[in-house]
Formats: structure tokens, sequence, C-alpha cells
């Protein structure tokens, strides 16, 4: 198949539906990691196709919902800044941080620091924000830094090139996070229902799946590198419950026309050449050893937290409003319509959570796709 029509054929779906429904002897739940896959699932209604003993948990592939709120406080307080010039991914400027508050002068998200005067500038690349921060050599030009192993690359590229180029005034808030660590904490909390995994195909474009192959025998569940269109999908979740229904606990590669087992090799030294492994906190799962990109040493100069713009001590917020549930949703624990606030207090417009904000948010797929028919195949 060539064309993406073809990834969406509903005969071709159902097919496939009837293939698992045929395979499946018992209930099994399957995780899909990747936030693209949640939002695929969700708007073409593949879940509905499926025998109601497969489950299907969303889990938290979403970067910008899994940022915590203590990063995005950071990014908040240097927006403010008026010396600073903040540039970030366009899905983050409405992502709260742990301040929510009605009154229009406190800011709680990057977007009222903008309304307030700030200057936070949308980006498509952290190409862009160096060019922002050499086109603009009086101020301090900030990138917001996040996302899985997929957009570490051109992170590292921008940073490989301000120091190439001289440039002083650029420096990134880094919340990269690591894709395997945070499965194997998932697997290893008591309240873990995932019997098999979706592996998000993006992300292994890059990092190949290499490191999967640990996971896959250790805790026994079978990881399927998967693909985001309709076909994709139901082909990830047949070969899973094949496996399941074996008794075996092995990689494969669903997504082999992007996908291949050692990634891109160029872009991984690049990453391996800027950045080192840290602990890193994610929203609505703590933090999780090993599971973050930090600057090395040799980049030190490029980490904002060495440019002295930050105070030393964050000031207290209130908290976040007890009926939001993202951190279960995030951790495939609940639904989004479990949830108290989901469609009245919680909406797109006025997000509690960041599963809310996020194109790739499970509670935003849930309010523009679950309150109408899902999209029809073709």
């Amino acid at each position: 198949m060539k064309f993406v029509d073809e990834y969406r054929d509903a005969q071709l779906a159902q097919q496939y539906a009837d293939a698992i429904a045929s395979i499946a002897t018992r209930p099994w739940s399957i995780m899909e990691i990747c936030g693209g896959q949640t939002h695929s699932i969700v708007k073409f209604g593949i879940d509905t196709l499926l025998p109601k003993t497969i489950t299907l948990i969303h889990g938290p592939g979403c970067p910008v919902c899994v940022t915590s709120a203590e990063i995005i406080d950071e990014a908040i307080a240097l927006a403010a800044l008026p010396n600073v010039i903040f540039c970030s991914f366009g899905d983050m400027l409405r992502v709260p941080g742990s301040a929510i508050s009605d009154a229009a002068s406190t800011p709680s998200d990057l977007l009222t620091v903008k309304a307030l005067g700030g200057d936070v500038r949308m980006v498509y690349s952290p190409l862009d924000a160096l060019k922002i921060a050499q086109n603009n050599p009086d101020k301090q030009v900030v990138f917001f830094a996040v996302g899985f192993e997929t957009t570490a690359p051109a992170t590292a590229m921008a940073v490989y090139q301000a120091q190439q180029q001289g440039v002083t005034n650029f420096s990134l808030l880094v919340s990269h996070v690591l894709v395997p660590p945070a499965m194997e904490a998932i697997l290893s909390s008591p309240t873990c229902q995932v019997q098999g995994f979706l592996a998000a195909g993006h992300v292994c474009t890059v990092m190949g799946y290499r490191e999967y192959e640990a996971i896959a025998p250790k805790y026994r569940v079978p990881i399927v590198v998967t693909g985001f269109e309709p076909i994709d999908i139901l082909q990830g979740i047949y070969l899973c419950i094949k496996q399941l229904e074996e008794g075996t606990a092995e990689v494969e590669n669903q997504y082999a026309r992007s996908v291949r087992r050692q990634g891109n090799e160029a872009a991984q030294h690049l990453i391996l050449d800027v950045f080192e492994v840290v602990p890193r906190g994610w929203r609505g799962l703590g933090e999780i050893s090993q599971s973050g990109l930090g600057l090395r040493e040799h980049y030190a100069a490029f980490d904002v937290h060495n440019k002295g713009l930050l105070p030393i001590s964050p000031s207290p917020h209130p908290p976040v409003p007890s009926e939001c549930i993202s951190g279960l949703i995030l951790q495939g624990i609940r639904k989004p319509h479990d949830c108290p606030a989901f469609g009245t207090r919680c909406t797109p417009e006025h997000p509690l959570g960041a599963p809310m904000v996020s194109s790739e948010g499970a509670c935003a797929a849930y309010y523009r796709y679950r309150q109408r028919s899902p999209v029809t195949l073709s």
C-alpha cells in the first residue's frame, strides 16, 4: 500500500477486526503508547470494531501532557521577563501550570503571558528559535524543548549550531522525555493492567526498537511497533493479540515502511553528543529514573538554568482542582469520560488538565470525537 486512503479502507479494517475476533479467546488489555494513535482510535472508532473482550488503554504518549507543572511554571516565569523572547511549539501555549486562576492578571499558561505583554512566539522548529536569537542579539531567546525522542534530534542540532556559530543569547528549557523508561514504570506499578503494547512508530523511526527487546521478555509483554492509520493500528492489535494467545512476548515491527531495528543512527549520534540521560518528572506519573534528556556539560552554557534568569525558588501556587483526574488518565487507569469535570468545567477552551489541551491528549480526542459519531472509514 502507498496511499493514505488505502490505510483507511473500511472493508479491510472490518477484515482485520474479524480476524482479531477469531483469535481472541479471552479478555486482553493493550496500551497504545502514542497520543497520535489514541486520536486515530477515537476519531475512527477503532475500539468499537473490536470484541468487547479487547480493552485499549490510552498511555502517556503525549509529550505535551506529561510535561510537569513545575517546568510549565518555569516557562511562564521566563516568558514574563522583559528581556526574554520565549519560543515554543504551539501546543504548549495553553498547557496549564500549577496556577489555576480565573483572574486575567494571573498567568496560568504561556498564552496568558503573551496576552499580558510577554514576548512569546510560536515556532515550528528549534532552528527557528536559533534564527530569532541571531536576529535579536540584545535579547535572551529561550526555546522550550519538549517532546519524546522524535523531536530531540532537531533540538540537538539547534544547540550544536548555536555553539558552532557562537550564539550566546540562545538557551533551552529542556523537558525531553524517553519512552522505554515510562513503559517500565507502568509495568512495574502494582496497579498495572497492561498485557501488551503498541509502541510509537515515530519514536522507533528515530531510535529503532532494540531497547524494547529487553523489556518484552523481562515483563512478559508483547510489544508491536505500530503506525498511526486505522489499518496500521488494527494490524498492530492483531499481532499483539496473536502473541498473547500464543504465550509469546517478543518485539514485532508492524510499521516496517518507516522503522528499522537500528533506527536512524545519525540522529541517535547527534542526540548522544548533545544530551545525557537524566531523571525526569512526568505529569501524572511522578519522577521516573533515567527517563529524560539533559544537556551535557560541554553544552551547559545553553541550559537556561545557567543563565541566571530564573528565581532560586518558585513561588507557591494553588493546587490543581481536585475534580481533575488527568494523572489517572495519563497512567491509563481511567478514561476521560470518568472525569466529573470532562466537557463541563474542563474543555479545550478552558482546560483544567494537560490532556485536554494537546492535539494528542486523550481528553481532547474524546471531547472532539466522542460527542458525535466517529469519522467513517472510506
